[in-house]
């Protein structure tokens, strides 16, 4: 006897020995049987899906939890202009007289033509004088104001632990804050960041994660890694599962910074096994990946590349590791590999993303590891010569679809890379011929959470409002990019015994859509308007709409923080 039976799908299994089905029964929260409908055993309870596709459950590989948008903050999302800008912050300001900073989240780079932004453009927003705190889309640099400046010590020359303050000739702070991401989640940087920006409280990092939890769950994720927890943040997972917030499940990827020792790593090694001897019979957290830096991003000049900057000769960016062109980064990965720990490295230029192979390959030559599956997240201009090293190396490129979009990198990624090394971005198509494990991800909040806009951006390379795509070479179908967010997402996290394909025995982690998403195959433009119907994880209904079983959860829409509520200048990702 089932517990239940789903009838009346198309079911894209990915499962070799069935690749398609019209029916999948659960018992006991796993998959208890994948066939014909007329065939199946006795059930409980039966779900007709109506013509639907139904496929295993999302698996984000690279989702921040803790970046989700936070109320108390002003959105820049789609302001293009200092003037849009200025407009939206101050707007805010005048509405929020309640708050002593004013905190503002996904700027862009190219607000200013030709230039950084500076602290003199945030001049005459609030008439209060309060300190104003901008972060970047790509959360990898932060933008300050003349009294933020000042409060925070940087004006009269001093330093912060979560980032380093730009100067001009003079030595003057130009109000520009980059290297945020890498050096905010240090022990010292989180400690001052909880200490003078209201945003990094742990309540209201607690409230992002309850919200980014509520959206995953209602767009189909059904597993999310979240890529850089530091210890210190740790027990705000552990409240959420303890407070039955994790309705997806989910992976803490532990934070490594730059100049930890071999104690650090021996603390990392013991809270996985700590965590691992008192996981939740559920399975819905756990640790085990420990995310690096080898370098930075593109758009700041900070990713470290072979060649020079094609708009900054002489400029080739920098490792996030010192020593000779980062080598230290060889010697961490090679201890924390002796140690069993899985990596997931950040590097986005060609030089960063060599730099981690060639650690990940002398690793596994000196510790004699095999099937290790470190991974190498973003991977945004990849050398030709270094193609086929992901698939012999049995490395992971866990990778964003959205982040190849033209109205996403046009102008300042596309101009410092170059048109000469376009060919080398984001190469999708060309690492899953290669054999190599592609595991697809939103980066949220970096971009938008739903997997449907991850297909669509696969496919066209076009940005979402339909606009030329570019590099056509490296689209991928919607069967092989619903494999990268399933079938590789489940390899990637050593879980392909146990998730990414509807087989008997197998998690009953399942997501019904909207429609069949296949009849948009020749017109990707559709999967915009497509949606999760329903969302299972381990055998139970963590979200529905109604369609098909009882209505469980909230839309998407109906999350204040996730799609902003009735306020002006609302977080929310549109397509």
């Amino acid at each position: 006897m089932l517990d239940t039976l789903i009838t009346g799908a198309r079911v894209r299994t990915f499962d070799e020995t069935r690749p398609w089905a019209e029916a999948v029964g659960i018992r006991d929260g796993r998959i208890a049987y994948v066939g014909d409908s007329a065939e199946a055993p006795s059930a409980r309870s039966r779900v007709e899906a109506d013509g639907r596709l139904l496929t295993p459950g999302i698996i984000d590989s690279h989702n921040h939890l803790l970046l989700g948008f936070d109320e108390d903050a002003v959105s820049l999302e789609g302001a293009h202009t200092l003037a849009e800008v200025r407009r939206r912050i101050a707007g805010f300001a005048s509405r929020r007289p309640d708050l002593g900073w004013i905190c503002a989240e996904n700027a862009v780079y190219s607000i200013v033509e030709g230039r950084r932004p500076c602290a003199a453009d945030l001049d005459g927003l609030d008439a209060a004088g309060r300190p104003v705190f901008v972060t970047t889309y790509d959360q990898h640099s932060v933008w300050l104001n003349r009294p933020a400046l000042a409060v925070l010590g940087i004006a009269q020359g001093g330093d912060i632990a979560w980032g380093r303050p730009e100067r001009d000739a003079a030595g003057d702070a130009t109000g520009w804050v980059t290297d945020f991401y890498t050096s905010a989640m240090t022990e010292a940087g989180l400690a001052e960041l909880q200490r003078d920006i209201p945003m990094y409280s742990p309540e209201r990092r607690y409230r992002k994660l309850r919200s980014s939890m509520r959206m995953a769950t209602a767009l189909g994720i059904t597993t999310v890694v979240e890529p850089q927890v530091p210890l210190a943040e740790l027990p705000l997972f552990e409240r959420a599962l303890a407070e039955g917030v994790l309705t997806s499940r989910v992976i803490a990827a532990l934070f490594h910074p730059v100049g930890a020792d071999g104690a650090f790593r021996a603390r990392i090694r013991d809270t996985v096994d700590r965590s691992n001897a008192e996981a939740d019979v559920a399975g819905l957290l756990r640790l085990g990946p420990v995310k690096l830096y080898a370098d930075d991003v593109i758009e700041p000049h900070t990713a470290l590349m072979l060649a020079d900057y094609a708009n900054r000769p002489g400029v080739r960016g920098r490792p996030s590791y010192p020593g000779d062109a980062g080598r230290e980064l060889v010697g961490v990965i090679g201890e924390l590999d002796r140690l069993g720990l899985q990596t997931h490295t950040h590097a986005t230029g060609d030089g960063g993303i060599r730099l981690a192979l060639d650690a990940i390959e002398q690793a596994a030559r000196a510790n004699g590891t095999v099937d290790r599956r470190h991974g190498i997240v973003h991977v945004e201009c990849l050398h030709p010569d270094d193609l086929d090293r992901f698939a012999r190396l049995g490395v992971t490129a866990a990778m964003q679809p959205r982040h190849c979009s033209p109205d996403l990198v046009a102008g300042t990624w596309m101009e410092n890379v170059g048109e000469e090394r376009w060919s080398r971005a984001w190469r999708f198509r060309s690492l899953l011929d290669s054999g190599a494990t592609v595991a697809f991800s939103s980066d949220w909040q970096v971009g938008e959470m739903d997997p449907l806009v991850g297909l669509y951006s696969a496919a066209t390379r076009a940005g979402l409002d339909g606009s030329q795509g570019w590099t056509a070479d490296e689209r991928v179908g919607l069967d092989r990019s619903l494999e990268a967010y399933t079938v590789h997402g489940a390899r990637a996290w050593h879980l392909d015994g146990a998730r990414g394909r509807i087989a008997p025995g197998m998690d009953a982690d399942l997501v019904v859509w909207s429609s069949d998403l296949y009849r948009h195959e020749h017109d990707p433009a559709g999967l915009l308007g497509e949606h999760a119907e329903t969302t299972i994880v381990g055998g139970r209904v963590v979200h529905s709409l109604g369609a098909v079983v009882d209505r469980v959860g909230a839309p998407v829409a109906d999350d204040p923080v996730a799609a902003g509520g009735a306020a002006p200048d609302a977080h929310v990702h549109t397509h």
